[in-house]
């Protein structure tokens, strides 16, 4: 009929977290009592997409002592926010409508004027990010005329990438 917080323990039995909560003693026979857990649980990034927690009542009644234990599954959804931000270097350019490049030269600045494109994925939380894969189309032509050419892609902290094909195909 009221509502009363219960005092819980959380201890551990035979290797595995228990959390006890004391409901009251003694209880009247066919009585009835809701109980609304609010649990907070760390270090589920690698359990996949459920938690599944045992419950059982346990009682100093010698006739039936314990319940049946039921097992309650708990979806886990991370949720994490990813930023993506980029700029180029210069900011802005104003190319020529035809850029001569001089025959068999391995100069790049003879082939064009140099813009490097920087692009940094942030995560802001709260969960981790593992996995994740970026897919970049970058515009090579324009019209069947060459508009960008793709000289080198680098990165840092830890992540791999895969070359595109035409990268540097003048070996320059």
């Amino acid at each position: 009929q009221g509502r009363e917080k219960l005092g819980c323990n959380p201890r551990k039995e035979n290797g595995s977290h228990v959390v006890l909560c004391e409901l009251g003693n003694p209880m009247k026979a066919g009585a009835h009592v809701d109980v609304h857990m609010e649990l907070s649980v760390s270090g589920l990034e690698d359990v996949g997409d459920a938690i599944a927690f045992q419950l059982q009542l346990r009682s100093k009644n010698s006739h039936n002592p314990n319940s049946a234990v039921r097992v309650v599954r708990v979806p886990v959804e991370a949720q994490a926010t990813v930023e993506l931000r980029g700029m180029s270097l210069p900011a802005s350019a104003v190319l020529p409508t035809a850029w001569p490049a001089p025959e068999g030269s391995r100069r790049p600045e003879e082939h064009g004027l140099r813009v490097e494109h920087v692009y940094e994925l942030h995560n802001q939380g709260p969960g981790t990010v593992s996995g994740v894969t970026l897919r970049l189309a970058v515009p090579a032509r324009l019209g069947g005329r060459l508009l960008l050419y793709l000289l080198e892609l680098g990165t840092e902290g830890g992540m791999n990438c895969t070359e595109p094909p035409g990268l540097n195909p003048l070996q320059v």
